[in-house]
């Protein structure tokens, strides 16, 4: 190959630099696999030997422990950094001050004073910056996102989302650990408030309760966002595990995110003489026969398959991409001020004294 079609060649890599190396990187990086023209050229953790492991483990080109000689490294187009919450404000500021590009891992930060610092920074410098909330660049939300926007299922009125996984109370974990901004709201609840604000807009009012883990950190939340003539009923927690839904009911009918919304590969659309039945978008499927029922054809309900492998973190690795080379600063699809209003509705709920949850025997 020529000089000049081996640099065209290298400038068409887009290089990613990776800071941390817990399981949210780790996500990532094998994610990237799936984008052809992404490469890792460099992963950061506070301990070289970790970082070293993780370079090994996904094909990295250089590890650093030192977070000045990593953001120095000229191979790098975006920073990914999937690190404790507590410390994403300090470590996404540094990079933009170097003049990297950013993919902050949600939330953005702890609250959405935090979130506008560094949203102001990223516009002094002129350079890109958003949060990683990767749901809404998955097919399945793009296609939903969509249909809505066309009148599929006319204006909206409600929205239901659930998203709970049950884990064992250990203080010492980063979705405990205060120190770190552990909760499950910061963790699970802002993906249910962002989602509802994608199709919705900024609420008119917020409202919502907290439960307290032994700790006084939250365990679960259930945030209401009101609107003129629609809500979005939203809840999470680390208690139990949830149907996960995300449901979006409208004058004219129902669209449901199948599975996981977190990871959906699959929406289906209802008809509005659907919702009170067995077969309506609020009755999600049980055990097998329950799942074989919900994939029987009815008149009435439509589905939609967008598979993908991997994670499903590849699609907004792509929209970083892309916004990177087309000289914009912020995404069309998850805007610094989104990230803002998400976290101002969380701090509004959060920011209430805890609510005794009864359990009832």
């Amino acid at each position: 190959m020529s000089e000049t079609g081996d640099k065209a060649a290298k400038s068409s890599v887009f290089g990613w630099g990776i800071v941390g190396s817990g399981e949210i990187a780790q996500r990532f990086a094998a994610d990237l696999a799936h984008v052809p023209d992404a490469a890792l050229v460099a992963n950061h953790s506070r301990s070289l030997t970790n970082a070293e492991q993780f370079r090994d483990a996904f094909g990295g080109r250089t590890a650093y422990s030192d977070y000045d000689s990593f953001l120095a490294d000229p191979g790098i187009d975006a920073v990914y950094i999937a690190t404790p919450n507590s410390v994403h404000l300090a470590q996404s500021l540094k990079a933009v001050r170097s003049g990297k590009a950013i993919l902050t891992e949600k939330p953005l930060a702890p609250s959405h004073m935090e979130a506008a610092v560094i949203q102001r920074e990223a516009a002094r410098i002129k350079v890109f910056a958003m949060e990683g909330l990767w749901v809404r660049f998955l097919p399945a939300v793009i296609a939903a996102k969509a249909k809505i926007d066309a009148g599929g299922i006319g204006t909206i009125r409600r929205i239901t989302a659930e998203l709970s996984y049950a884990h064992d109370f250990e203080t010492e974990s980063r979705l405990f650990n205060r120190s770190l901004g552990g909760g499950a709201t910061l963790d699970l609840g802002i993906c249910c408030v962002s989602l509802a604000m994608h199709f919705l807009g900024q609420p008119q009012k917020v409202s919502g309760l907290w439960h307290a883990a032994p700790n006084g950190v939250d365990m679960s939340s259930d945030i209401t966002l009101h609107y003129d003539e629609a809500e979005a009923v939203l809840s999470c927690g680390f208690d139990r595990d949830g149907a996960n839904h995300f449901v979006i009911e409208g004058a004219q009918g129902a669209l449901r995110l199948d599975g996981d919304f977190v990871k959906a590969q699959r929406i289906t659309q209802y008809r509005p003489f659907l919702a009170a039945t067995p077969f309506g978008p609020l009755k999600r499927p049980q055990g097998f026969l329950g799942k074989l029922l919900d994939r029987l054809p009815v008149p009435g309900r439509h589905s939609e398959d967008y598979p993908f492998e991997g994670s499903g973190m590849q699609f907004e690795a792509m929209a970083v991409m892309d916004a990177i080379r087309n000289g914009e600063k912020t995404s069309k699809i998850m805007p610094l001020i989104d990230s803002i209003n998400v976290l101002r509705a969380i701090n509004i709920v959060l920011g209430q004294p805890a609510t005794t949850k009864i359990i009832k025997l």
